[in-house]
């Protein structure tokens, strides 16, 4: 592992050393203010004519470049691959036997493994023969001890076929389902369980007219995937993905990003494709320009990382995604091991970050490598959207200096920003935004507003109030904000990011807390792999020793000072602040399947961390900054 001063970034690379070049369609924004005070925000850039369905996206890319790795996955210590050729055959034989089992919009396909070339080829089989698919988070089979979540979405689906990677990995969540009347594919059934039909099965099937009928059939409108949201207090949502979203989009991302088209494109990529981002931005836009996708086994925990970086030292992407956690797991390795460095930053166009709010730190050393390494500063770059809007409703085509500018509005896409009492509220109107969500008709009316724009429920402000073309800044989520008994404003989202970072790389995560109180603090989770890193040979393994140690107390508590030293007003300043061990529940709804906190259900689910914060004698967990 490394070693302390491994993690601490050298001296940032100055800023008049050249980009790597790269070519971004110009930002040309049609900005028009309203008389009830909202801002109606587009591009002049309108979305140019694109296939109607993801079937012909697919046989698109298979005309196009029919000897050309499609996917590829680890097989112990070489990588199996298949063609764009050779899926189209497994994707059309899977098709066919779909058709011959019944299955349709009523009765779609239910996935609960991670990515896998089998699950790809389900689900693209599934949209071949107008079977809508439904990936589910693993966390919801592999993580909870209660399965709710689980049955819930597998009830409210009717699935007519459940898969499985391996029955021996799924069988505690196979059995809290009732299977009756459902057939379970797998690609080993190493459980023995009887009746589950092997995946083989599915590929060997000959296919004949009713494939050809059941592809021309499927248009724009029809369903091609059920993804389903995380829900900030009640059960997942179902967001209906129409064809027309996710064709619209690629168009879109196409459109932004021209130089997607100067080479085959490569990815590495661990995103779940149970999640907008890893399943629709990132798998679509594979399939959209013929490119090549490695799967990478790996993620951002100090467990799996390992993976990423064997992986990233065989295979140099073109672009690279990873959320803020995966970039601050895989720089030390960076850092330390030139040659996968090298590697890494070979064919390297565009850093993408999958969130707003990548910390400071982070981007400055990504920089500082990609100088070291190559002599150039590699763009980085964020977009913003989500699971209802197929993601993508802004881009950052253009250079930015530093996290939380989400862009302007990519074609297609219109942005009404809406004044509230806080905050500038952001709603999305396009042929990328859902119809609905799935058998929820009152979720889908509270979620459009009466001009039919969605709300998403966050805010944006203006990167230069005087100058729209400079994109909007990522504001957090407005129903995290709130105000201290002073009546100031607290703003959650930038916040949370900000404490983070100040104590970059030891927390994990944190929830900030003050709402009708005097003074702002903050719960906080634990970096593990981090921690032990910075403490070496004698590091505890356990997190509540980790919280308990002196030397992690005090770098939290040093850097919070300096952070109060820098933001001294009431609404950005940390009094108190208090390491917990326990890590948030999925089966509470404190963390998402994505790994992304819920504040305001950590905070319910947490209210005696929280009184013990505000104590007026509080007790030694708690620290006073």
């Amino acid at each position: 592992m490394p070693s302390q001063a491994q993690f601490a970034p050298a001296d940032v690379a100055p800023t008049d050393i050249p980009i790597r070049a790269i070519d971004f369609a110009p930002v040309d924004l049609v900005r028009t203010d309203a008389a009830d005070g909202s801002i109606l925000l587009s591009t002049r850039d309108s979305l140019a004519p694109h296939e109607p369905s993801l079937v012909r996206v697919f046989r698109a890319a298979v005309e196009t470049a029919p000897a050309r790795i499609f996917l590829a996955e680890r097989w112990g210590e070489r990588w199996r691959t298949i063609t764009y050729e050779e899926a189209r055959r497994e994707v059309d034989a899977i098709a066919a036997a779909l058709i011959e089992r019944g299955l349709s919009a009523e009765r779609p396909v239910m996935i609960l493994s991670g990515n896998a070339i089998d699950h790809a080829l389900l689900a693209l089989g599934a949209i071949t023969a107008g079977v809508p698919v439904a990936p589910i988070s693993a966390a919801y089979s592999l993580q909870s001890q209660d399965h709710q979540n689980l049955k819930y979405i597998f009830d409210i689906l009717s699935p007519g076929l459940v898969y499985v990677s391996d029955t021996a990995l799924f069988a505690r969540a196979l059995a809290a389902l009732d299977l009756s009347g459902t057939e379970v594919v797998a690609t080993a059934n190493g459980a023995g369980i009887e009746n589950v039909t092997p995946f083989t099965a599915l590929t060997s099937t000959s296919p004949g007219p009713a494939l050809d009928a059941a592809a021309a059939g499927i248009g724009p409108d029809s369903i091609a995937k059920i993804l389903f949201t995380s829900g900030s207090t009640g059960m997942p949502k179902g967001v209906i993905n129409t064809h027309r979203m996710l064709t619209a989009n690629q168009q879109a991302i196409v459109q932004v990003w021209p130089f997607l088209q100067e080479q085959p494109l490569v990815l590495v990529d661990w995103l779940p494709w149970n999640h907008t981002f890893g399943g629709n931005h990132n798998f679509n836009m594979v399939l959209r320009n013929a490119g090549s996708l490695y799967i990478d086994a790996g993620k951002p925990v100090p467990a799996l990382v390992g993976e990423t970086v064997r992986n990233l030292s065989e295979v140099s992407p073109t672009v690279y995604f990873n959320v803020p956690a995966g970039y601050a797991a895989l720089l030390p390795y960076l850092e330390r091991d030139e040659a996968l460095a090298r590697s890494f930053f070979a064919r390297l166009r565009l850093i993408f970050y999958a969130a707003a709010a990548l910390p400071q730190d982070l981007w400055e050393r990504l920089e500082t490598l990609a100088v070291r390494i190559t002599g150039e500063r590699i763009p980085l770059t964020a977009s913003w959207g989500g699971t209802e809007t197929a993601p993508l409703a802004t881009s950052c085509h253009f250079l930015i200096d530093r996290a939380g500018v989400i862009g302007v509005p990519v074609p297609g896409v219109e942005l009404k920003l809406v004044p509230t009492e806080a905050k500038i509220e952001v709603r999305v109107r396009g042929s990328n935004v859902m119809p609905g969500y799935w058998k929820r008709p009152d979720l889908t009316a509270q979620a459009f507003d009466e001009d039919g724009f969605y709300r998403p429920g966050d805010a944006v402000r203006f990167a230069d109030p005087l100058d729209a073309s400079k994109g909007i800044v990522f504001d957090g989520r407005l129903a995290e904000e709130f105000k201290l008994t002073t009546g100031v404003w607290v703003h959650v989202g930038m916040l949370r990011v900000g404490v983070i970072g100040a104590c970059s790389p030891v927390l994990q995560d944190a929830v900030i807390t003050g709402a009708d109180r005097e003074y702002v603090g903050a719960l906080a989770w634990l970096n593990v792999g981090a921690c032990q890193a910075l403490l070496g040979t004698e590091a505890p393994a356990a997190p509540a020793e980790l919280a308990r140690h002196p030397a992690i107390r005090t770098h939290v508590a040093s850097a919070l000072a300096r952070w109060n030293s820098e933001h001294g007003t009431s609404s950005t300043r940390i009094r108190r602040l208090m390491l917990v061990a326990d890590a948030p529940s999925i089966d509470r709804n404190e963390i998402t399947d994505k790994g992304y906190i819920n504040q305001r259900r950590a905070l319910e689910c947490r209210s005696a961390d929280v009184e013990q914060l505000y104590q007026a004698t509080p007790g030694p967990e708690v620290m006073v900054i």
